[in-house]
């Protein structure tokens, strides 16, 4: 299965660093690659295992497909308000979808994606300006990857009968469900492009010129309908079980999500790699599910200019300290400590992207087995 490669985006600009900066981040990118092509002579390219890291050569699959992973059955009187549906009946909530592609020759680790607030799967996707996204970057650095949308987001179904039920006068208003859409001004602060709406922090790098496209991918969070725990983090276990080593790659409100699938079952868990996560686990928790695990915890910039992630950051510090000193393999980093500036939260789109997943790329064969 060999799919052709992308135009290039007309749209599409270059990067507004320096021509000195370009350079250091392209060879901290290649340097990555290298690690990724086992540090022998790759082939123009760059290529790693039957498919090339270029996005202007095509991606061979040995597979590819999607399945739902958990879910159960809701009997309800109040499931539409149309007439042409009966509002009586059963339906099926609470499962997670998953997108998965695994190259030819694959490496015996696998990557599962889970995104966060208020977007879907999407978030690994082609960027908002049209360049590779992580997902086809692993795949193409030759690691089964799935991308999975949360329960109750995107192509993972919720209920509507609770807003129906008031709709029809059979329950009060105070029973309608919480669910959220977070506007541009406050995702530009909560993403950290600016401090406020619409200033930008210096040396940014999340391609603002494509910021409509970035927007659209946002949906609404029905994250506060469902149970605890999130019924995403037994699909993941499950998830994990079926597919066999792999490593659970979240990002922001998925970011405990790892951890809590880690503490109701190690199986089929290689590793966990948590991007800017809403929230770690306790420092003074029960830290022996993760005894040994290796676990990294990446960070952008400008956290300490951000009342919102600055707290955040400090309490996953907290936490990895504390895990390590009971055996823990855990990591934290932040990149403008390895002198690469300008991410914002939405790091995996960013001008850099391809540079960060090439660093990700050799961390994970540095440290997961």
């Amino acid at each position: 299965m060999t799919f052709a490669a992308r135009p290039r985006p007309s749209h599409t600009r270059p990067a507004t660093w320096s021509d000195r900066s370009a350079l250091s981040m392209l060879g901290r990118w290649i340097a990555g690659a290298a690690v990724v092509c086992g540090l022998q002579a790759c082939a123009p390219g760059m290529t790693s295992g039957q498919n090339s890291l270029s996005p202007d050569t095509p991606l061979t699959l040995a597979r590819q497909g999607s399945f739902f992973l958990g879910g159960k059955e809701v009997t309800s009187d109040t499931l539409s308000t149309l007439p042409a549906y009966a509002p009586s009946g059963t339906i099926t909530v609470e499962q997670m979808y998953v997108r998965y592609q695994v190259p030819v020759n694959p490496r015996p680790l696998s990557l599962a994606l889970v995104h966060g607030c208020c977007l879907t799967g999407k978030t690994w996707e082609s960027t908002p300006d049209g360049r590779m996204g992580w997902d086809e970057y692993f795949v193409r650095s030759g690691f089964p990857t799935y991308v999975v949308d949360q329960a109750a987001r995107g192509r993972s179904a919720a209920t509507p009968a609770a807003i129906n039920a008031v709709k029809m006068g059979k329950a009060p208003a105070s029973t309608l469900p919480t669910v959220y859409s977070v506007g541009h001004a406050d995702a530009w602060m909560v993403f950290r492009f600016g401090a406020t709406y619409p200033q930008v922090f210096p040396g940014l790098l999340f391609p603002l010129e494509a910021q409509n496209e970035f927007w659209k991918q946002m949906v609404p969070d029905w994250i506060n309908t469902l149970p605890t725990p999130n019924p995403t983090v037994p699909a993941l276990s499950e998830l994990a079980k079926r597919v066999k080593n792999t490593v659970l790659v979240s990002h922001s409100q998925s970011g405990i999500y790892p951890f809590q699938t880690a503490a109701l079952n190690r199986d089929g868990i290689a590793g966990i790699v948590s991007i800017e996560p809403g929230t770690c686990p306790a420092a003074n928790g029960d830290l022996k599910p993760y005894a040994g695990l290796p676990i990294l915890v990446l960070w952008g910039d400008y956290v300490d200019l951000s009342p919102r992630w600055a707290p955040r950051f400090k309490a996953c510090r907290e936490f990895i300290e504390a895990v390590n000193k009971v055996g823990g393999k855990a990591e934290m980093i932040s990149l403008p400590d390895l002198g690469i500036k300008g991410n914002s939260h939405m790091l995996m789109q960013d001008r850099n992207s391809l540079e960060l997943a090439g660093w990700l790329v050799a961390w994970l064969d540095r440290n997961v087995r």
